[in-house]
């Protein structure tokens, strides 16, 4: 068989701007969760507290003797967050446990980072995935709730009344889907085990407020509210939905300040974890 001319060419094709190596793997792990059925069901399951309150609205709408017990109030739309909390907790865990674990395990890790993909953009295309998500029984529910009771009363009043919701749906909504994506993230990739890494974090979830609640039937006080993630993601939520704080012992800039340490730490621990293989020449 004859050899043809192997000589160099330039490339033709199309070349991607540089920075967009993540929206591969976002868009793909996205792709790889909606094709499963069961999830898919999970994800229809969180949006039934949604349908609840849209029955809600609409009869306080149209029978104005309800309104005082079903209409739509900021504490309201706070109660909805309680809600969707438990399905944000099963899809962190169904989403974010093999993020980094699958790879490491398969020795995937070391492939990705050896293509022109910055460790940044491999961190932030994983971290899109349980994003995207998460969003999904948060913000845009939470969104679309605040649409349909203003089509409901046929007016923008209610909005115009409580225009903090507007920002307070979407600090608090990303506030609680960075936190937990981060932790996740992070304890995905100090195991190659999917499995162990849900453990660990459903432990640390329920270990953190047990210590609370243990703390709080002692001494009668909130004091240290702050020790349970879940406890402060509450009290900082209801100082942004412009409500009372929940624990009056614990000041919400605790809580704050707690919050963002566990992302900064988990980013931390991200950065020296999420390394490919150094070759010594």
């Amino acid at each position: 068989m004859p050899i043809h001319d192997q000589s160099y060419r330039h490339y033709a094709g199309r070349r991607e701007p540089d920075g967009r190596a993540w929206l591969v793997i976002a868009t793909t792990g996205i792709r790889s969760m909606a094709r499963k059925r069961l999830f898919l069901s999970l994800l229809s399951i969180g949006w039934i507290p949604f349908v609840v309150y849209a029955v809600r609205f609409y009869i306080a709408a149209n029978y104005s003797q309800t309104a005082p017990l079903l209409g739509a109030t900021r504490e309201t739309y706070r109660q909805f967050f309680d809600w969707q909390g438990v399905f944000v907790f099963f899809i962190t865990i169904w989403v974010g446990a093999g993020l980094v674990a699958n790879d490491k395990r398969a020795n995937a890790l070391q492939i990705y980072l050896s293509k022109p993909l910055t460790r940044s953009e491999y961190i932030a295309g994983k971290v899109s995935i349980l994003i995207t998500f998460l969003l999904l029984v948060t913000w845009v529910p939470a969104m679309l709730l605040l649409l349909l009771q203003m089509l409901f009363n046929g007016s923008f009043a209610f909005i115009q009344d409580n225009l903090v919701l507007l920002p307070a749906i979407t600090v608090f909504s990303l506030l609680q889907v960075l936190l937990w994506s981060f932790t996740i993230l992070a304890l995905s990739s100090l195991s190659n085990s999917s499995r162990y890494v849900a453990i660990l974090y459903a432990g640390a979830i329920f270990f953190t407020s047990s210590v609370f609640g243990v703390t709080q039937a002692v001494n009668g006080r909130t004091s240290f509210s702050w020790v349970s993630p879940t406890a402060s993601l509450g009290q900082v939520g209801n100082i942004i939905f412009h409500m009372p704080a929940l624990y009056r012992d614990t000041p919400w800039a605790v809580s704050m300040l707690v919050l963002v340490g566990i992302i900064a730490a988990s980013i931390l621990v991200l950065e020296r974890r999420v390394r490919g293989v150094e070759v010594v020449s």
